[in-house]
């Protein structure tokens, strides 16, 4: 019995720390956009609200709750809120079955840092993302809007058109490791010595494309090109609901799918690795802690990568991204798959 109040209890730690740590740097990261895009753009950046604009978040987050909820008369009010609901769920659930990293001993119990390592965590990660679809087009036509169902058709067809590439994509990883268990897969990687992105570079690619696809980054934010659709599919809502959706969809989503090219390609909590040879280890004076900074700064990288992108590239035009997604990606990855299906078993055993 003891142990069954342990176990709920240290759940409903992890369900506390992840959402507290998930939504508090989802909040924050606004501000590491708006700082790294003024410097890219040559400028200061949010410098009033706190030291150097720390707590400018802080600020957004009063402004957007005090503003008033509009709500389009001819709308359908329970569509409208129910996709803010599926955007919001769905993006958080993913970091369930992440593991950020390995296996410590607290006060005599074992802990994962992950909230369940599920033998299907990678299927659960694609399930709950493609949900994300549904929230768009509901935003969009419960909106009863112009702009808004333009804008929800155009994610729409860019979320279901890299869905295929990034499902093949990931497959490559799969056959590698031999288990859809995210924490397996570090595991893995760190038996073999060997990230999975040396041995699968093509199959990262797609990925990170899809990646940026997926999310509306930057040069795929075609669904709210502002010149032509203002802010796309939100353009209706107001207030806090307004400001959940670039929360969930540039940061939250953004930030987990960066956690899931980690824990694919990067080796999750490992070390810096050299190809056939081994890690190594600058981090080793931290100890225990050196495994979960490792993977901080490994989804960091990948963060900050993405923004640089978000800041420097031009947008590309709706055929085109189409276009990527099925006569470049998808045969890339369709590639990929087959050519570590056939070499893997012989290489690899």
């Amino acid at each position: 019995m003891e142990s069954v109040i342990a176990g709920l209890i240290i759940a409903v730690i992890k369900i506390l720390v992840i959402l507290g740590v998930v939504l508090g740097v989802g909040a924050y990261l606004t501000l590491v956009e708006r700082k790294v895009a003024a410097h890219i753009q040559r400028r200061p950046g949010p410098m009033v609200v706190g030291w150097h604009g720390l707590l400018q978040p802080l600020a957004d987050g009063l402004k957007l709750m005090t503003k008033e909820d509009l709500f389009p008369r001819y709308g359908n009010r329970v569509l409208y809120n129910l996709a803010l609901i599926m955007a919001l769920v769905p993006a958080t659930l993913v970091f369930a079955v992440i593991p950020f990293g390995p296996e410590f001993e607290l006060f005599g119990y074992k802990i994962k840092p992950i909230l369940t390592d599920v033998n299907v965590g990678l299927l659960l990660v694609f399930g709950l993302g493609s949900l994300a679809v549904y929230a768009i087009a509901l935003a969009g036509w419960a909106s009863n809007s112009k702009y808004p169902l333009i804008g929800s058709m155009r994610k729409a067809g860019i979320i279901v058109s890299y869905e295929v590439a990034i499902t093949f994509a990931v497959m490559g990883p799969l056959i590698l490791a031999g288990t859809l268990s995210t924490y397996n897969i570090v595991e893995a990687q760190i038996e073999q010595k060997l990230w999975y992105v040396w041995l699968q570079p093509v199959a990262f690619v797609v990925f990170m494309f899809s990646l940026l696809a997926e999310t509306g980054r930057v040069p795929f934010d075609i669904q709210e090109a502002e010149a032509e659709l203002v802010t796309g599919f939100t353009v209706e809502y107001g207030g806090m609901k307004f400001g959940l959706f670039p929360l969930v969809e540039w940061y939250v989503e953004v930030l987990s799918l960066s956690a899931i090219a980690v824990v694919l390609f990067l080796g999750g909590w490992s070390p810096i690795n050299i190809p056939f040879i081994g890690f190594i280890d600058p981090l080793f004076f931290l100890g225990p802690l050196s495994p979960f900074v490792w993977f901080i700064l490994k989804v960091t990288a990948l963060f900050l990568f993405i923004l640089w992108l978000h800041w420097t590239l031009p947008r590309y035009r709706i055929d085109q991204i189409t276009e990527i997604a099925w006569k470049v990606m998808l045969p890339l990855a369709l590639f990929n798959l087959v050519f570590t299906a056939i070499i893997a078993p012989v290489v690899w055993r």
